[in-house]
């Protein structure tokens, strides 16, 4: 069974989907490029052309390059390459994922072996899908990018007839993605509503939606990762390169690391008590001060190091009397002044 999710540990996504243009080797390189740049799964997408779409069905208008029935056809695996890509994800570390678009697909994939299941936007409302895997009892990741609430409602319910290992992703289906349609709020909606763990399928181009996910509670993130945004195909324009992805993750596991440590400011005051001597003020005197003069504002002001009366009082030393000679540029010290 695939490794429960947590906020305490985020379940970083590697999605490639297409990206291998039908290569086999590309395919297995992808998988080490993911688990080097510290992704949990890689994800992949099971396309069965015949099963799923007509042969004069619409290309997205983000991809217009072939017919998107001859695309699936020509990227597609046979059922023993995804076995081997699935057991060279298992020496790699890396968890495979995939997601299904027809029911032909969910049986190869329970052939193959996978461990949890990613539902893709476009078959959120495909009722009869989402009971298909959910039957399997496998763990459920539900994209939600073109759905209403009671679409998404819909959706959710069906796979928890069945078992409660779901968690429910927020994603907005427009590829790129700019900021003002990320919808963060959507997500922490989402685990209101629901009660599940909650996450987001990242479609902008910066790493910094999948960041602030993470920092609000996200126990999933996914993005897409190619060798090179220059790669022909689907998904590769929108893609992050190798070296964006690792920084990204990298990002992740600290702020991961900040949200398990939270700091006493007390204790973390005293932590600091040296610092405060070095960078914080003090009363000092800005002139000579002959004994038995009375303090007076011009007398005195406030300069590092903060060792001796704190700034925050000097206007409890205005009006003292001090007890000795004091000399210009001189930290002044409670017994160097009358009560």
């Amino acid at each position: 069974m695939a490794a429960p999710l947590t906020t305490a540990s985020c379940f970083v996504a590697a999605e490639v989907g297409s990206v291998h243009d039908g290569s086999y080797g590309n395919a297995r390189q992808l998988v080490r490029v993911a688990a080097q740049c510290g992704a949990n799964a890689i994800k992949f997408q099971t396309h069965i052309a015949s099963a799923e779409t007509l042969p004069n069905a619409p290309t997205p208008p983000y991809f217009a390059g072939e017919p998107r029935y001859e695309y699936f056809e020509r990227t597609a695996f046979t059922a023993e390459q995804w076995c081997e890509l699935k057991g060279y994800c298992d020496e790699h570390g890396i968890e495979f994922v995939s997601s299904p678009f027809c029911e032909e697909a969910v049986e190869l994939l329970e052939r193959v072996g996978v461990r949890r299941y990613k539902i893709a936007s476009g078959e959120t409302t495909n009722l009869p899908l989402l009971e298909l895997i959910a039957q399997t009892r496998k763990p459920v990741l539900l994209s939600s990018g073109m759905s209403s609430w009671a679409e998404l409602d819909e959706a959710v319910n069906t796979i928890l007839t069945y078992h409660g290992s779901l968690a429910v992703l927020q994603c907005t289906s427009a590829y790129p993605c700019c900021p003002e349609d990320v919808g963060l709020n959507v997500m922490l909606a989402m685990r209101d509503r629901y009660g599940l763990p909650v996450g987001l399928s990242d479609h902008t181009l910066e790493p910094f939606a999948s960041l602030g996910a993470v920092a609000l509670g996200a126990a999933v993130v996914e993005k897409h990762l190619t060798f090179s945004r220059l790669m022909y195909g689907s998904d590769a324009a929108h893609s992050m390169e190798p070296d964006e992805f690792t920084a990204r993750v990298k990002g992740i596991r600290a702020i991961e690391t900040m949200l398990a440590h939270p700091v006493d400011k007390n204790a973390m005051a005293e932590r600091l008590r040296d610092m405060k001597g070095i960078f914080e003020k003090s009363v000092a005197s800005l002139t000579d001060i002959p004994a038995g003069a009375v303090i007076t504002a011009d007398m005195v002001g406030m300069k590092k190091p903060g060792t001796g009366i704190p700034a925050r009082k000097l206007r409890d030393v205005i009006g003292r009397r001090v007890r000795r000679d004091v000399v210009k540029d001189t930290l002044l010290r409670e017994e160097d002044l009358d009560a």
